[in-house]
């Protein structure tokens, strides 16, 4: 039994060495290569259908490899590994039709998922082409038989000619009709008393012996009135006529066929007989219920696949769309692309439909949509030309792929590896701080010299403190815990805040200003915690005054006011303030207003815990001069499940 080809690309010897052990015991035989260039050449040699490739590498990297392949062999199935802090080389791997990505270390789990997907992808595109291949091939032989079939049953719009041709039939019968013997249709003649007068060959073979019978034992005894009709009405009109019947053969088999009626006049002009050609349609009209099935087939296959596709003409117009692309956006007929997927009134710029109408390639983008719903979407697009029988382009197909749980697992990873540089940095920063405090006290101790010593120690405090709120923080951050819902009086828990506050603030020269609206009665929050994130904002007001050195004198005034559903708090100091791009990123962890004094974690815990009970921050500042932070806290909350 011939083992299943696949080829490992990895800079990395000691990867190559394991991975490849792995891939051997699942059954690959497994090709390695330690760079683009020669992995590149290994594929052309053995083609395997599976390649499993690092992205960074020196010289030609994973992604231009992934190309080079997609280039030469579009089949060919693609697994990038990366890296943390390569995932966004992963996500841009997918536009360029890698099937997955696994991230190092390589997790045994993981690599079997990504290897199934390759496979099922691989069989998918196998099934779809041999499909595809049948109903075209299907397809093309069906319609030129029809048309062959309709040309047949066409043979109505010349009748009017062969009636001129036939006008030496009336005078001699049986030569004349030998001429339409080779006619594939049923032919017959009648004269004024709709008797049968003479048949071609197929007639006789079909319907039998029916010369001086009327055109309804012609016919058969099934026929209906309707069936003499055309027949009277040709000699009442002395104009040519057509309808659809069904005549019996002689072995009892009913057919549809379609009958064509033309006049026949002597020499003199005057209209002596009646010619009828009958064409049976039985094969047309199976052939049109087969074409009708492969059409359902080709629909079927257009609404279910798993992507939303639409086909879309010149004006960027939706013509069609699949069953997924209706669920999730909103569409009516002429309904333009831009107005379903931006809500825009004129076209995306670079859009890949446009793009691939003026040079007749499929192109990719990817972009970002809103839904019927409201939710948005990152898509991943591709699109593809159609063209009419003479190659000219008369729409464009377009298929996107909904990569948003990817996006959301990129950005919960760049979030997490943010995080951990965050708390690496913070502890780093505290460190330091220590060593500082650590070193006055040392040097002060030992030259006998007070004041080091205590500035020493007080640096020591500090940092203590700081330490403390930090793993508070880490904690909070590890483990978010349901909240203890309680009522508690407003007043009374905003002069806990302040007191906790109010020795920091006075032990830095700065003025604490309290101002309470006094009929603000209670509302239902986890105390501690909500305690917790307004002093961590009051010991950044503390923070901001004290590094301000411009002002001879500093305040922060503690308001707190209401309106019919929120308390709200407001915290303003007149400390340095905070420039604008700070503000946009203030509750990012990644972010921290104080250069080496923080962590950048209090403020999006902070946001974190005023989001869990349904509320949220805004804040506003000058540089320089002010800064005011506005928290809402809705006085019931919404729910009471704990989460943000």
């Amino acid at each position: 039994m011939n083992k299943e080809k696949i080829l490992l690309v990895d800079d990395e010897e000691g990867i190559r060495k394991v991975l490849g052990i792995s891939l051997s015991d699942i059954g690959y035989t497994v090709y390695t290569a330690e760079n683009g260039e020669e992995a590149f050449k290994i594929f052309e040699e053995v083609n395997p259908p599976i390649v499993l490739t690092d992205i960074k590498m020196p010289g030609m990297d994973g992604i231009e490899l992934l190309k080079k392949i997609k280039e030469t062999s579009p089949n060919t199935e693609v697994i990038m590994i990366s890296g943390h802090g390569d995932m966004d080389l992963a996500i841009k791997s997918l536009k360029y039709e890698a099937v997955d990505f696994v991230t190092k270390p390589i997790n045994d789990d993981a690599l079997e998922i990504a290897l199934k997907r390759a496979h099922e992808k691989i069989s998918m595109e196998k099934r779809l082409k041999e499909y595809t291949e049948n109903l075209e091939a299907l397809v093309i032989e069906k319609s030129a038989r029809l048309i062959e079939l309709e040309r047949q049953a066409a043979v109505g719009q010349t009748i009017e000619g062969l009636s001129d041709a036939m006008k030496s039939i009336g005078g001699d019968l049986e030569n004349g009709m030998q001429y339409l013997n080779e006619i594939p249709s049923l032919v017959s003649i009648y004269d004024r008393d709709l008797k049968i007068v003479a048949t071609n060959q197929l007639y006789k073979e079909r319907i039998g012996d029916q010369i001086g019978k009327t055109r309804r034992e012609g016919f058969g005894n099934k026929a209906a009135d309707s069936l003499i009709a055309p027949v009277e009405e040709t000699f009442r009109a002395e104009q040519g006529q057509q309808c659809n019947t069904t005549v019996t053969y002689q072995d009892g088999k009913e057919a549809p066929v379609l009958v064509h009626t033309a006049p026949i006049r002597n020499s003199e002009g005057a209209l002596e007989l009646v010619m009828e050609i009958a064409v049976d349609t039985s094969e047309i009209q199976h052939l049109r219920e087969e074409l009708r099935t492969t059409q359902r087939l080709y629909q079927q296959l257009f609404d279910e696949a798993p992507c939303y596709i639409t086909v879309q003409d010149r004006d960027l117009r939706v013509s069609a769309a699949n069953n997924m692309f209706r669920r999730d956006f909103d569409i009516e007929s002429g309904s333009h692309c831009y107005e379903v997927y931006k809500h825009r009134d004129e076209p995306c710029l670079d859009c890949p439909v446009v793009m691939t109408f003026e040079d007749g390639k499929s192109h990719e983008s990817e972009m970002v949509v809103t839904s019927k719903s409201g939710e948005q979407y990152n898509l991943l697009i591709r699109t593809s030309p159609v063209r009419d029988v003479t190659g000219k382009i008369i729409q464009v197909m377009e298929m996107s792929t909904n990569i948003t749980q990817i996006r959301k697992l990129q950005d919960h990873l760049s979030s997490l590896g943010l995080k951990i540089g965050a708390i690496s940095h913070g502890i780093k920063g505290l460190l330091s701080g220590l060593d500082s405090g650590m070193y006055l006290l040392d040097s002060g101790t030992a030259k006998g010299q007070q004041d080091r010593v205590t500035e020493g120690m007080e640096i020591v405090k500090m940092i203590v403190g700081r330490i403390r709120r930090f793993v508070l923080d880490i904690l909070h951050f590890a483990k978010q815990q349901d909240l203890k819902w309680e009522d508690v009086d407003v007043i009374s828990f905003a002069q806990e805040v302040a007191s906790a506050i109010e020795m920091k603030a006075e032990a830095q020269g700065i003025e604490l200003i309290s101002d309470f609206d006094l009929s603000l009665g209670e509302f239902e929050v986890d105390a501690s915690v909500v305690q917790s994130a307004l002093l961590n904002i009051l010991e950044n007001a503390i923070d901001a005054c004290a590094e301000d050195k411009e002002k001879k004198s500093h305040r922060i005034v503690f308001r707190v006011q209401q309106d019919p559903s929120y308390i709200v708090f407001e915290i303003e100091d007149n400390g340095i303030g905070i420039d604008k791009e700070t503000r946009e990123n203030l509750f990012n962890l990644s972010i921290s207003s104080k250069g080496m004094k923080g962590t950048g974690m209090g403020l999006f815990i902070t946001n974190n815990i005023i989001q869990q009970h349904g509320g949220a921050i805004s804040v506003d500042s000058t540089p320089g001069k002010w800064t005011r932070f506005r928290i809402e806290v809705p006085k019931k909350p919404v729910s009471k499940g704990g989460q943000a």
